[in-house]
């Protein structure tokens, strides 16, 4: 089955219960049970629910793994992954991850002596040399976020399997349409499904999909065991906005591909970030691993005060956090995404004050770019 036909016939488009063709809400706690020793299927929501459950079965289905489960955000799900692992073990993880990645490593986990070394990863090397005896997991991102930096995702799962480590990525900004790192050998997937799988900036969500069982089991203990699970009324919002994915996509990466290559005619623009540009550090690996360069795209300013202008300038795109909606947003990493993150160490992998970071939606491409420059314009002047 084609990709595109797969993500409307995964396996839970319609109600095993009634036959209906949308998934319904199971708005409950709990499930009526006729034994009081052998209970049915569902028993208490925390542990499953029917709308969850159709969910975690369809980001399963589109990664290519065995395992879904559905978190209350991206962070959830992150930070779920994280307690696998157990104090004194040590994860190499890529430099330039989210801050909130960053932040709940050097802080909550940190405490919990769970180790982590931040290196480039992109350079398998680095990433190879960051390995001890008790690493456990390399975690990457790619593209990753803001600078959309190419990590080659085939030799990270090789030189992991060679060293005897599992091995984890963050895949919201590729979405399975576009990347399906379980099929180069990944472990575990994770989702902010906040944004393009839900789509409409109305929810919060995370979702993992596990290659095999047993790391499923593991995530699926610490789902029900910590409690962040995702209610049914968001799991029915992603499943829906699921839907709708290969044509969203399409049409945002089909723009934002636009605007990044007019953006590197501007003046004003000091460098643009877009995996698919001729001069994109690691375009080869990316077109090798996905089918695009997604609907993210980031770019520098000539300085910091040409940057605040061009922020409060623009009058059609949103200034706020997060992405992946039909609408599209602008993003100040500095304050926004990576807030967390020591300006020294933002600095140090390229996450600048004045860089923006733009979540291309469905408008008019050329409404889009009049915008662009009409800000960038008062900015300059």
């Amino acid at each position: 089955m084609r990709l595109k036909t797969k993500i409307l016939h995964s396996g839970a488009e319609k109600d095993p219960y009634t036959g209906a063709s949308s998934i319904p809400i199971y708005q409950t706690s709990t499930f009526a049970q006729e034994d009081p020793i052998y209970f049915g299927k569902y028993e208490y929501a925390r542990g499953s629910n029917p709308t969850r459950d159709a969910l975690e079965e369809v980001v399963a289905n589109l990664e290519g793994g065995e395992k879904g489960s559905a978190f209350s955000s991206g962070m959830a799900a992150i930070s779920s992954v994280f307690m696998i692992f157990k104090p004194g073990d040590h994860i190499v993880v890529g430099e330039d991850v989210y801050g909130g990645t960053y932040r709940v490593l050097t802080t909550i986990f940190k405490q919990w002596q769970l180790k982590s070394t931040f290196v480039d990863a992109t350079d398998i090397d680095a990433v190879k040399a960051a390995i001890r005896p008790e690493t456990r997991a390399i975690y990457v991102e790619t593209p990753s976020n803001p600078i959309l930096k190419i990590t080659d995702l085939k030799s990270i799962s090789e030189l992991a399997k060679e060293k005897g480590v599992i091995t984890i990525t963050d895949n919201t900004f590729m979405t399975p349409y576009l990347q399906r790192p379980i099929e180069l050998g990944f472990d575990i997937v994770i989702h902010s499904a906040t944004k393009f799988l839900g789509g409409h900036s109305d929810l919060i969500a995370g979702l993992t999909v596990a290659a095999n069982k047993e790391l499923g089991n593991k995530i699926g203990f610490i789902q029900k065991a910590f409690g962040a699970i995702l209610g049914p009324q968001d799991s029915w919002l992603v499943l829906r906005g699921i839907k709708t994915l290969s044509a969203r996509m399409e049409l945002q990466q089909k723009s934002a591909e636009i605007i990044a290559n007019w953006l590197t005619k501007l003046n004003g623009i000091k460098k643009v970030y877009y995996p698919t540009l001729p001069n994109h550090l690691g375009r080869e690996v990316h077109l090798r691993q996905a089918a695009g360069g997604g609907a993210v795209v980031s770019f520098e300013l000539e300085n910091l005060d040409v940057t605040l202008k061009f922020l409060k300038s623009v009058k059609l795109m949103l200034l706020a956090v997060s992405l992946g909606g039909v609408e599209s947003i602008l993003s100040y990493p500095a304050t926004m995404s990576h807030a967390a993150m020591p300006e020294k160490e933002r600095n140090k992998i390229g996450v600048k004050d004045t860089l923006i970071r733009l979540s291309v939606g469905l408008e008019d491409t050329e409404d889009l770019k009049e915008d662009i420059y009409q800000a960038l314009k008062t900015a300059l002047t």
